[in-house]
């Protein structure tokens, strides 16, 4: 059998899409288990705020910092696909990011709150759509998503503002995690 030009350029363009497939499902694998534990750590720590008021800042700073914890093991556990997970770019992004955050929230910003809640959210929303112009539009989907609902519940969810945000929030990020682990 003889494989002209064409039918050769052909195959290797399926073969270029096969492997662009499969590190996508690498890729969404990875952010999918990520998803899960933090979408399970926020609305632990929505919930544990939402009863205990005045513990609010410590009780997220306990609770990212546990979440920090378990990255941290999961980005190690799987020496196979962590080339698609946490570098020194990656972390020093995430430093930049949290950095920026603070910055706004705690010096610049006098947020209350409910706005610190709203701030937070939605920060981690627009990293996830920028991360989705390279990683898939899933990402994006997501990071609108919950800040569209965060808006809404920002401006109407009243006094429960932060179990709104528990399932929004959190809900959110386990669900779609359990989404691109299917992907």
């Amino acid at each position: 059998m003889i494989v002209d030009a064409p039918e050769a350029a052909a195959a290797l363009s399926d073969i270029e899409r096969i492997v662009q497939r499969v590190k996508q499902s690498a890729i969404y694998r990875t952010a999918g288990a990520m998803l899960m534990i933090w979408g399970g750590i926020v609305a632990c720590a929505y919930i544990t705020a939402y009863l205990l008021p005045r513990r609010a800042g410590l009780i997220w700073i306990i609770f990212q910092l546990g979440g920090l914890v378990a990255t941290g093991f999961l980005s190690t556990r799987k020496p196979q696909e962590k080339r698609y997970g946490f570098d020194m770019r990656t972390a020093s992004a995430l430093l930049l990011f949290f950095v920026f955050g603070l910055l706004w929230s705690v010096v610049l910003g006098k947020f209350g709150p409910r706005e610190m809640n709203a701030f937070w959210a939605t920060l981690f929303m627009f990293g996830y759509a920028m991360a989705g112009l390279w990683f898939g539009r899933a990402f994006i989907a997501l990071g609108l998503g919950i800040t569209v609902l965060t808006m809404a519940g920002y401006f109407w969810a009243g006094p429960l503002f932060e179990p709104y945000m528990a399932v929004v929030d959190g809900g959110g990020l386990v669900l779609c995690g359990l989404l691109m682990r299917r992907a």
